[in-house]
């Protein structure tokens, strides 16, 4: 993926240092957690409806309080030295570049989100965010979250490798920042306080792939302004998101596929969805709630 030189967002908010680990690891109730026990916890807890925190301690055999970072008073933005945070300030800039234009077609004003790069724990307006929790967008402050070992989580755990399937994970939370600012993500949770599990779940199987479709549009017009796209960078993406599908993921930790408790939807649906926005750059063309065939 071409991205350095390309200009970096300043809504990008540095909260790592402030608490969590080190050595490798991710720092809990003062032990560090490896990357693998962070792996059984997160697909863990995207099954069973369990906290990643209660799984991690479990394995761990310790129960001691996760250390949470404070936001701080003022916004630290991240070292200069830093690739790794230039890399998605610098994605980060490349949706709201791309977004601020599509909105703008609509006669609309796109609202920046920004980013929290953390370590360990973090406070957020919709509860403490964790890293095992995996990369999340929280809309009642319109910030992206991400502990950035979660890419070292995608090569290790999920054989995912590539700037742009790192990027597509980003573009996937933007997406969902979207979702907010057209209201589609109040529908949905409408829907989810209605007490019907299984009408909550399909709800969220087309969020998620709409998500999926928004990132993929993301990608169309960023390769058309700026040729960011090269040799192998769409079939890194496709593999992430087939590696992310609710049938690929359940059958890997409990052996069974269960489709009424799906919530992100299969792997198959996954790139079918990231491509029809990324093939069309239209995300008019992203509408999955009115898809009768996911």
């Amino acid at each position: 993926m071409k991205w350095e030189g390309n200009r970096e967002s300043d809504n990008v908010e540095d909260r790592r240092g402030d608490g969590g680990g080190g050595g490798g690891g991710f720092g809990f109730g003062g032990r560090s957690i490896g990357i693998g026990t962070i792996a059984i916890a997160l697909v863990g807890s995207y099954f069973l409806g369990v906290s990643p925190m209660t799984i991690i301690n479990m394995l761990s055999g310790g129960g001691g309080a996760v250390p949470v970072q404070q936001e701080q008073g003022s916004a630290q933005r991240p070292p200069a030295s830093d690739t790794q945070a230039r890399f998605v300030s610098t994605v980060l800039a490349d949706t709201e570049d791309t977004w601020s234009e599509l909105f703008r077609a609509q006669n609309a004003q796109y609202v920046k989100p920004k980013l929290v790069l953390f370590t360990g724990a973090t406070q957020t307006a919709c509860g403490t965010g964790q890293s095992a929790s995996g990369p999340f967008y929280c809309p009642g402050d319109q910030k992206v979250y991400i502990d950035l070992a979660f890419f070292r989580l995608m090569e290790e755990r999920f054989k995912v490798t590539g700037e742009f399937a790192q990027a597509y994970v980003i573009a996937h939370e933007v997406g969902h920042h979207v979702q907010h600012l057209l209201g589609i993500d109040q529908k949905v949770a409408a829907v989810r306080q209605s007490g019907n599990e299984r009408q909550a779940n399909a709800a969220s199987v087309r969020l998620e792939l709409q998500a999926d479709c928004f990132a993929g549009v993301w990608a169309f017009h960023a390769n058309r302004s700026r040729s960011i796209l090269e040799k192998g960078d769409v079939e890194a993406a496709l593999t992430a998101a087939t590696a992310i599908g609710d049938d690929t993921l359940q059958r890997q930790s409990q052996g069974t596929v269960v489709p009424d408790s799906f919530t992100h939807g299969t792997s198959a649906q996954r790139v079918r969805w990231f491509n029809k926005g990324i093939e069309t750059g239209q995300f008019e063309q992203c509408d999955t709630f009115n898809e009768r065939q996911l």
